[in-house]
């Protein structure tokens, strides 16, 4: 047999004092369930769009590391240097193709598809999260548009006229012409 100790019973000279802050003073647990899980839920949303923001200025946070390492890489055409061109060029093809699978565990609980990869309702996966997407192509972009500076820079774009000489035409000249 076991005895239990109710603290209620218990005659305190602390009983008058008032509740510490921030403790909820409902006397019922459903009503306080309910409140709290309201709020709990309201603070999860916020927590996840905070997430979906940092998610899509992540690849803006990079750019300054892979700068730094486009310049240590040297200017001359080199397995390192090429090596990293070429993750800085289809690195945001890759991220703007999984865009929406990327930003699914961001999206809001009412918004939510079946599955991440589900594309049953595409008004719903382009209407959810649309400044966070935005912003999360136009970083991509930039690192792309890095990748293409580098390219130049290395003398891999055909930037100049020399660089088309194999299409130009030619007419015929004019010494031939007098014949």
């Amino acid at each position: 047999m076991s005895t239990t100790l109710d603290y209620a019973s218990l005659d305190s000279k602390y009983r008058s004092l008032p509740p510490p802050p921030g403790f909820s003073s409902i006397s019922t647990k459903a009503a306080a369930k309910s409140s709290s899980s309201s709020e709990t839920n309201a603070s999860y949303e916020q927590l996840k769009e905070k997430r979906a923001w940092d998610f899509a200025i992540a690849p803006a946070k990079q750019l300054p590391m892979q700068a730094f390492m486009l310049y240590m890489s040297g200017g001359g055409v080199q397995i390192f240097s090429m090596g990293i061109v070429f993750m800085l060029l289809f690195s945001p093809f890759k991220n703007i193709a999984a865009i929406n699978t990327a930003f699914a565990q961001f999206a809001p609980s009412s918004a939510k598809p079946a599955s991440p990869t589900d594309l049953s309702s595409p008004a719903t996966v382009l209407t959810t999260l649309p400044l966070q997407k935005a912003v999360y192509v136009i970083t991509n972009l930039l690192t792309l548009a890095l990748g293409l500076w580098k390219c130049r820079q290395m003398g891999l774009l055909p930037t100049g006229t020399g660089d088309w000489l194999a299409f130009e035409t030619r007419g015929i000249s004019p010494e031939l012409t007098l014949l």
